[in-house]
């Protein structure tokens, strides 16, 4: 890594936590002065990715919105390969969203209660009626029209190869009736791998799907619903990129 690189590296190291204390900071005085909803707030943590982002040297572009139908709920589903993929997806994902976070994170001074602020969805991932509890309140939200984004391997690709997806997220959408958009994430494992720490500049692309409709599936279903969708996902990123801007 040349000096230049090294030292852009450095200073995003440096600057992320800032900035997200600050994002955090500037979202509760906007949520409690001025009544902010949580989807004026969403413009907060969008210009937050998309500053981190810019200082990393880091180009996003998006491929396949017009899938989407506006005001309707989705699941977006997309493979880990970085820590990166939440900067990019915050930052360019131009739909209204929520992510769903473990309960733990909602307890951190001042990020968590920025999180509740902007309508984050808590997930308890303990095992037992509290965890399933969990998964039905988050369901009901987003029936109710909130769309989300999950990553269905539930961890980072160590090598940025596409893992076995888990069924905890078609649970959630079986319960839901709310379609899983397949969604593919290129070229972050290659600027922050997994286990890594300083940022190399290059080039994201998102690429958005056509949705699956889980109404017809049932519970007993859901590793089918779960290979579909790993599938698709798989079809994305084996798809050549098109020419052109976003």
């Amino acid at each position: 890594m040349k000096v230049v690189q090294l030292g852009r590296a450095l200073l995003v190291l440096a600057l992320i936590p800032f900035l997200t204390i600050l994002t955090s900071v500037i979202t509760l005085f906007f949520s409690i002065f001025f009544r902010w909803t949580p989807e004026q707030i969403q413009i907060l943590p969008r210009f937050w990715g998309r500053i981190i982002a810019r200082m990393s040297g880091v180009t996003v572009r998006v491929e396949g919105l017009e899938h989407l139908v506006a005001g309707r709920p989705y699941i977006f589903s997309a493979n880990h390969q970085s820590q990166f993929d939440i900067f990019a997806l915050q930052g360019y994902l131009s739909v209204d969203f929520r992510w769903m976070a473990k309960k733990e994170l909602f307890s951190v001074p001042v990020f968590g209660r920025a999180m509740k602020a902007g309508g984050y969805i808590e997930v308890d991932r303990a095992h037992g009626r509290q965890a399933m509890k969990s998964l039905d309140e988050a369901a009901k939200r987003i029936a109710d029209g909130t769309s989300v984004i999950i990553f269905p391997e539930g961890t980072r690709s160590p090598d940025g190869n596409l893992m076995p997806f888990k069924a905890g997220g078609m649970v959630i959408a079986i319960k839901s009736g709310v379609p899983l958009v397949p969604m593919a994430i290129i070229g972050t494992h290659k600027i922050l791998p997994k286990g890594h720490f300083l940022v190399k500049a290059g080039d994201v692309l998102i690429r958005v799907g056509v949705p699956i409709e889980t109404n017809s599936y049932c519970m007993k279903q859901k590793h089918e619903l779960a290979e579909r969708l790993h599938d698709a996902v798989a079809g994305l990123i084996a798809t050549p990129a098109e020419q052109g801007n976003c």
